[in-house]
């Protein structure tokens, strides 16, 4: 869900949050089209109320295949992390506003964010999130927003560390992150990032290849040996 409410928010620090400072480097990388199978897998491998926090309702499977078949990726940016078995353990969705909504469509960007259980308290959805500034700003963001579920206090604790301003309706609340101006430092880290992310998969994915052929190859020699046992007998 995007929005476009102009309400101004706090300034965020032109550096990273101090809680980032020190984390090791997870290798994130962007996702296109090709990518959907394993988003929708990622995404309905969500319990119920992992759903809940994401979407704002229990989203069913059917609304979840509706929301990955409806990703735009020309015009908003997917994030994502792989495990060394390729499989997407953790996502964030930019959503720029469609132009048709505002005079300057990149003033303001949606953030939205999901974790798999198994993958959780190593920082990701924060690792995220800051990457997804850094994309933001490079392509001139002013506002980064934010619409969770007043219990999800993972997202809103991420926010209110970037310097986001957090508004509570009940049981919704918004987050408006100010973004400073892009640098020839954010520029070049987030082309750095992008490299080394991309490298990073590429020795996945040849590794997650080697490995299927010696898993065939045991597959095989286990046959033989089978067959070579029930002869003999």
């Amino acid at each position: 869900m995007t929005t476009t409410d102009p309400r101004p928010p706090t300034a965020a620090p032109t550096t990273p949050p101090a809680s980032f400072a020190g984390w090791a480097w997870v290798p994130i990388r962007s996702l296109s089209a090709r990518h959907r199978p394993r988003i929708a897998a990622h995404l309905l491998d969500l319990d119920e109320h992992d759903r809940y926090l994401r979407f704002g309702y229990p989203a069913t499977d059917e609304q979840v295949a509706r929301y990955v078949d409806t990703l735009d990726f020309e015009r908003d940016e997917v994030l994502g992390i792989f495990n060394r078995r390729l499989e997407l353990i953790a996502m964030a969705h930019v959503a720029y506003a469609p132009m048709a909504q505002q005079a300057n469509p990149r003033a303001m960007a949606e953030f939205g964010v999901s974790v798999r259980a198994t993958a959780r308290g190593r920082g990701f959805g924060a690792r995220l999130f800051e990457h997804a500034v850094l994309h933001a700003r490079n392509r001139g963001i002013e506002t980064l927003f934010i619409h969770a579920l007043s219990e999800n206090t993972a997202m809103l604790k991420i926010a209110r560390q970037a310097g986001g301003t957090i508004e509570r309706s009940g049981s919704e609340a918004e987050a408006w992150v100010k973004l400073p101006p892009d640098t020839l430092v954010t520029r070049f880290g987030e082309m750095v990032e992008t490299q080394a992310a991309e490298f990073d998969y590429q020795l996945k994915r040849h590794a997650h290849r080697v490995n299927e052929i010696l898993e065939s190859f045991a597959e095989v020699k286990n046959h033989l040996n089978r067959k070579a046992s029930a002869a003999s007998e």
